[in-house]
């Protein structure tokens, strides 16, 4: 355990070889200046997104772990084609981690700063994997009573992630949507935003298991992707729902495909008269992870009338603009131990983030299985 004055912090490094390097390093805790505080980190989640900076597509079941018991290190090879896309990365040693929650117990001089002393807040900005992290004021946020760092350690990307798929369908013109890998815990609290707010959803999972999962918290249309009946089964919720806006966490394969095909399907069974060009309503799918690494495919049969792109937390926020991201912010602090809610197997420190027994793990991005961080355990 550190004094504050310095700390551990996990470390990922891609080198030129194509070896990635799992480590941890001693840094020390700078002062904070008069609008910074000083935060004691004590829960932080492994998110997919945090999983693409330490791991990325790196093959993980041959791993080699050396280094010693305090400090471990863990090596594994990156794929020669993934190596084109990390050009920017290599050679770098990177920080991880992007949000979390924990104890301020150091501040600047400004009135902002010393109103958080000895406060739990959760907080956003990179390097979270670390036991100390200064951050400015406006980059944290003050945890209501009663609420431990654990609670609000996922107050950001899963939560905000949930509200802008809603805010992008309504910008957008859609009045519901699709959702896959819909059993996540982020997949959860889009349920409970959705039955909140009287939106139409379109859950798609893998098994019966993740199917109970989200009829236990009340979820309306759920559709199982492995069952023989799936396609029929899409279509006529997509046509109870009206749903024409897709968030696609997979990414690889036919899915995004079939949801077109199926979007158009259903347009065409309410439609006036028959067009050569397909239906005009328009099918927008937005892919936002990668589960599947393999390559999109995507089978012209759902007329001209759609798109497919790419969606992403930071760009929307940054289109939105302050005033926009404060009253999102502010649903999620009052709905923390309620919508969203976050539902972790397992609490690790961060010598224990690099046990090969927990990386094979939370490496699989299954659902069900969330791991959160306490640096300071």
């Amino acid at each position: 355990m550190s004094d504050g004055t310095s700390g551990l912090q996990l470390r990922s490094l891609l080198k030129k070889s194509g070896e990635l390097e799992l480590s941890l390093a001693n840094v020390p805790t700078p002062e904070p200046a008069d609008d910074e505080v000083v935060v004691r980190v004590e829960a932080t989640p492994i998110n997919p997104s945090d999983l693409g900076l330490l791991i990325g597509p790196a093959d993980m079941s041959a791993a080699k772990a050396s280094g010693t018991k305090e400090m471990p290190v863990i090596t594994a090879t990156m794929p020669e084609a993934a190596m084109r896309m990390m050009a920017a990365r290599l050679d770098q040693s990177l920080p991880v981690g992007n949000e979390g929650a924990g104890t301020v117990i150091r501040t600047g001089s400004s009135d902002a700063a010393k109103a958080l002393m000895g406060k739990t807040v959760s907080m956003i900005g990179g390097a979270m994997y670390t036991q100390y992290r200064v951050l400015k004021v406006r980059d944290v946020m003050e945890l209501p009573a009663g609420t431990t760092a654990a609670d609000g350690a996922s107050w950001f990307v899963n939560p905000l992630t949930a509200l802008g798929m809603t805010e992008t369908m309504r910008r957008e013109g859609h009045k519901a949507l699709v959702h896959t890998a819909a059993a996540s815990n982020l997949g959860q609290m889009l349920n409970k935003i959705c039955i909140k707010d009287g939106i139409g959803l379109v859950n798609i999972v893998r098994s019966k298991e993740q199917a109970d999962i989200l009829h236990k918290i009340g979820a309306r249309y759920v559709v199982d992707s492995s069952a023989p009946d799936f396609t029929d089964d899409l279509t006529n919720a997509l046509v109870e729902t009206g749903a024409t806006i897709a968030f696609d966490a997979i990414g690889g394969g036919k899915l995004a495909s079939q949801i077109l095909t199926a979007m158009e399907v259903a347009a065409n069974k309410t439609a006036k008269e028959y067009s050569r060009y397909g239906s005009n309503v328009y099918k927008q799918i937005y892919i936002y992870g990668s589960l599947d690494n393999r390559p999109t495919e995507l089978s012209r049969s759902f007329g001209l009338t759609w798109g497919v792109g790419g969606w992403l937390l930071t760009p929307f926020l940054q289109n939105i603009g302050p005033a926009e991201i404060g009253r999102l912010r502010q649903r999620v602090a009052s709905e923390l131990k309620t919508t969203f809610a976050s539902h972790y197997t397992k609490v690790v420190s961060l010598t224990e983030v690099l046990d090969p027994a927990n990386i094979a793990v939370y490496a699989k991005r299954a659902t069900g299985e969330k791991f959160l961080i306490n640096p300071n355990k």
